[in-house]
């Protein structure tokens, strides 16, 4: 049972809605409703009457209404004696796709540890819709994903945008392509492929840039961080965005290389989310300006 879901079945009751509610909560309805769902299963109670019409409390919920209020007031209470201290000192936890991890949101991390060392910080690497969910639910502080052209994202967050770059070859440094100033998707074909698993958005460039055309040895695996070691141990190649290899220590020790695809022209942005709520914390606030600091300094250069 989550604070968040409390306040959601309270709102519903106050604004006399799902819709209603969700717009002055600025959450996404599906998810405000899943949230509610959810809390129904573990109470063993159904709380709200759902009908073609809109979904207003139960009878169950009605009963159970005065209870709820009291809690959200007593965490209120927690909140304004705690004060700022509560925020500085919680855990802060961020979700991120894998390309980010090397390049932005390790460096990230360490400056905002250096200035609080007393807010413990969590790091998860999780797939984009994972990290929507968990945003939409409060499990999330923050988010990092990324976006093809296109793309769009949930109402119920923000995005703040990082850094801007290209799907690349990724290969290892010995191999015979890494001598060619590009490459295209046909020398990818001819050769063994790394893949992303489905639900990475670079298993979806991937099947745009192939077609029904696939190279025959095919490989997959979880987030860019596996892929980039796979390619420097010669398993295979990969298609990644360019910014996530450059100033990867796999790079800068010299053992892959990127290369940019014949006639491509996709754009692949690194975004920020956070919920759009009245209120961030300080702490979020602070890490998205580290996030911004780090997403334009250039890079590190090559060791070798």
């Amino acid at each position: 049972m989550r604070i968040e879901q409390l306040e959601y079945l309270a709102a519903v009751t106050r604004y006399g809605s799902l819709r209603r509610a969700s717009e002055q909560l600025h959450v996404s309805q599906p998810a405000l409703s899943e949230a509610i769902r959810k809390l129904e299963r573990e109470l063993g109670v159904t709380l709200l009457d759902r009908h073609r019409s809109g979904a207003r409390i139960s009878l169950a919920g009605r009963e159970l209404l005065q209870p709820i209020v009291d809690v959200l007031e007593s965490v209120d209470r927690l909140r304004a004696a705690a004060g700022d201290q509560l925020a500085a000192r919680r855990l802060l936890r961020i979700g991120t796709v894998n390309a980010g991890t090397a390049s932005l949101v390790l460096p990230a991390v360490r400056a905002f540890q250096e200035a609080n060392s007393g807010t413990a910080v969590e790091v998860r690497n999780l797939q984009q819709d994972e990290i929507h969910v968990s945003l939409a639910e409060g499990t999330l502080d923050l988010g990092l994903v990324n976006l093809l052209d296109g793309d769009d994202v949930p109402p119920d967050l923000k995005a703040t945008p990082l850094l801007v770059g290209r799907p690349a070859a990724v290969l290892p440094a010995w191999h015979p392509l890494a001598a060619k100033t590009m490459v295209s998707t046909d020398d990818l074909r001819g050769e063994r492929f790394v893949a992303m698993r489905s639900g990475y958005l670079m298993y979806r460039f991937a099947h745009r840039l192939f077609g029904s055309d696939l190279p025959a040895a095919w490989h997959s695996t979880d987030g860019a961080e596996m892929g980039k070691m796979m390619v420097a141990e010669g398993i295979g190649l990969t298609v990644l965005p360019d910014y996530s290899v450059l100033g990867d220590p796999l790079e800068r020790a010299g053992l892959i290389v990127t290369r940019p695809l014949v006639g491509d022209t996709t754009v692949v942005t690194m975004v920020a989310l956070h919920r759009r709520q009245s209120r961030v914390s300080p702490a979020v606030l602070e890490v998205l300006q580290h996030l911004r600091d780090r997403a334009r300094r250039p890079l590190p250069a090559r060791t070798a």
